[in-house]
């Protein structure tokens, strides 16, 4: 509101236009006065800023607006009676509002923006002559004008907009906010980035607020002497932080359909429904429409054809998996290995520690490089969705970088048994590569967007070298969100955002610290430190430093869970290994009996680890109470229009069999 109480449009999508060379003469045809009439047409609202080098045009929408996108396309939300049914404006009262009192979410605002501005097709039956530039152009009929225009380069970039006021309160109340630790305003996340970077968020917090127990118990198993009872503290600790991860995991999905509740999200959540933004395909792992139409009624064949392509989506996915396990073991394991032998003969200690940077920070690019062959490979997987697609990728991109992490410690903890050397390279792991993280997702931001500033003004300079003009500078708003990076993944950015590159972070921190706890149970306390920082940091990296992201759907955190459940089995077996071997240092054990530890003390937290996994329940009993409620009363209203449809029809048939 202003100060007259009139609403104020909140502009939350930019067009980015290349500036024309020659000076706008207003004759018919000019194709960026067409596109700015036609979202004016559709009753959007429309602000254009010239900037340094493009003109930027911003756009908002009212609530009527969006109302009628969202029943052109169909969009589905929560009602009252906890269905999820087809929006109708006429009927809004029905439907429930945002945690935040709005009526549409992001994610759904942001599909009713892409519906308008690239729904805008020549509808005429003739071609339409545009200029730009001086250039003419045809705009094809039944052609959307905007990819039209980002076919010519005209349209450089669509991209959404931080909204300033929403983007300054969470910088005060959550990006700057230290004194909290881990709390963190959820909803406020949920409103403004939409639901997949408010359920990473809310896993975070959750899992550094966990840490709080571990990483105590670490400092007391580390510094206090227990004497006699020295031998149990290992074992205790071992069992104490097996039963933690497990426990966690289990309360993070009762978390989960807590917030899903509150956010009024179906947790059945349909195919394809994670990846619909952006005009984002939705293939399902089925033939095409054109092959089913052919087969008529035919069942038996369409069952075949069902059939066969399921199978092959599995073999294709089968040939990939074993192509990159082959190359990993033949490639990347000597590589990995030759450097885990270096640092074992190496004497001194300021050397290891260089090399262990130096490994760092190359072993990045060759992990990169693998990422994108993965990248290349799943694009030939028949998966049923860019959803499916994603977890693909995860699940090979873990896997290089699974090897790259933890084979040179393997080999420290397993094959030298040397646990001096093993608890030297976790304390320099963790404080190199969080270190170095951290250092680069924060500076490469800041870097690139000072570039491209530097690259924007140098080229109007160049541009106007004959011409006498004052200082330029990037001064509008729109033009340095536009010159900021986007937050994409590191590896690739068509089937997952940012969000991998912090989810991978987090995974590789919980692999090291479980399945080498025994070795060195301070590490609890490091990764309790850091992602307490990694809260803000990450919270500042999306306010700050990149555009606004894309909004995705997630109900969960996808993949991860199910990798997060493999490092505590794997950290299972190499902390029962690592007790047996650090109460054996001089070999005098024989291996029977060794062996015989180690499988009674796997056996044993494999089935408690199991076992408390159905002890606590995954959803709420609140939220299956009100599940349970919702379906009653949907089922209860359409009985009761089912009976009126029947009473109505067999009224009618009587009255014609009466005349």
């Amino acid at each position: 509101m202003n100060g007259n109480g009139e609403e104020v449009a909140v502009y939350e999508i930019a067009v980015v236009v290349s500036k024309s060379n020659v000076i706008k003469d207003k004759e018919i045809g000019d194709c960026v006065d067409i596109l700015v009439a036609e979202f004016r047409n559709v009753g959007l609202i429309v602000d254009i800023v010239s900037g340094v080098s493009d003109e930027f045009i911003k756009v908002a929408a009212p609530p009527v607006t969006l109302g009628r996108a969202a029943a052109e396309i169909q969009l589905k939300k929560p009602t009252r009676i906890g269905m999820d049914l087809q929006f109708e404006w006429e009927e809004m009262d029905a439907f429930l509002k945002q945690p935040d009192g709005s009526l549409f979410s992001w994610s759904e605002r942001f599909q009713c923006y892409h519906h308008f501005i690239y729904g805008i097709v020549n509808k005429s039956n003739l071609m339409i002559s545009l200029k730009y530039d001086g250039k003419e152009f045809c705009w094809e009929v039944g052609q959307s004008l905007l990819q039209t225009l980002e076919s010519k380069g005209i349209v450089k970039q669509v991209f959404p907009l931080h909204a300033e006021m929403k983007r300054k309160k969470l910088l005060r109340s959550w990006a700057l906010n230290w004194w909290d630790l881990t709390d963190q305003p959820i909803d406020e996340i949920y409103s403004y980035f939409g639901t997949k970077v408010a359920i990473y968020f809310a896993f975070l917090g959750k899992y550094t607020q966990w840490l709080f127990f571990p990483a105590a118990l670490g400092l007391i198993v580390q510094l206090v002497d227990f004497g006699s009872l020295q031998l149990l503290a290992l074992p205790v600790f071992f069992i104490s932080i097996t039963l933690w991860a497990v426990l966690f995991f289990q309360f993070w999905k009762r978390k989960n359909y807590a917030l899903l509740a509150r956010w009024q999200i179906n947790c059945t959540i349909g195919i394809g429904q994670g990846h619909k933004l952006l005009g984002m395909e939705r293939s399902y792992r089925q033939p095409s429409v054109e092959v089913i139409k052919t087969l008529g009624t035919d069942k038996a064949r369409e069952k075949e054809l069902y059939q066969r392509n399921e199978w092959l989506g599995h073999l294709m996915r089968f040939r990939n998996d074993v192509f990159v396990i082959l190359s990993i073991i033949c490639l990347q394991l000597p590589f990995e290995l030759a450097y885990a032998h270096l640092y074992e003969v190496i004497g001194s200690d300021i050397i290891k520690f260089g090399l262990t940077a130096i490994y760092l920070f190359v072993i990045q690019y060759f992990t990169q490089i693998g990422g994108k062959i993965s990248v290349k490979l799943i694009k030939n997987e028949n998966n049923e969705n860019s959803e499916n697609r994603a977890d693909s990728l995860v699940y090979k991109v873990f896997g290089l970088y699974f090897m790259q992490s933890y084979i040179g410690i393997f080999y420290h903890a397993l094959l030298h048994r040397n646990f001096r050397t093993l608890r030297q390279v976790l304390i320099q792991r963790l404080i190199i590569s969080e270190v170095l993280e951290n250092l680069l997702e924060n500076s490469l931001p800041y870097i690139k967007y000072s570039y491209k500033k530097y690259k924007t003004i140098r080229n109007k300079k160049k541009h106007e070298n004959n011409k006498p003009s004052g200082k330029i500078r990037v001064s509008t708003r729109v033009e340095k969100e536009y010159l900021k990076p986007a937050y994409s993944a590191s590896i690739v950015e068509e089937l997952e955002d940012g969000l991998f590159d912090d989810f991978l972070e987090l995974a590789l921190q919980f692999g090291m610290i479980m399945m080498f706890a025994c070795a060195f149970p301070l590490a609890f306390a490091f990764a309790a430190v850091n992602n307490i920082m990694e809260i803000r940091t990450d919270a500042l990296k999306l306010l700050s430093m990149f555009k606004r992201p894309v909004p995705r759907d997630a109900v969960t955190i996808g993949a991860w869970i199910n990798i997060f459940q493999f490092l505590i089995v794997m950290s299972i077996c190499t902390n029962s290994a690592l007790l047996v071997w650090l109460y054996d240092q001089e070999g005098k054990w024989k291996i029977e009996p060794g062996l015989a530890a180690i499988l009674i003390m796997e056996h044993v937290l494999l089935l408690i680890k199991f076992g408390f996994s159905h002890f606590v329940p995954e959803e709420p009993a609140w939220v299956r109470a009100n599940r349970v409620r919702n379906a009653t009363q949907a089922q209860d209203v359409f009985s009761k229009q089912l009976l009126r449809t029947i009473s109505g029809e067999k009224t009618s048939n009587e009255s014609k069999k009466n005349e």
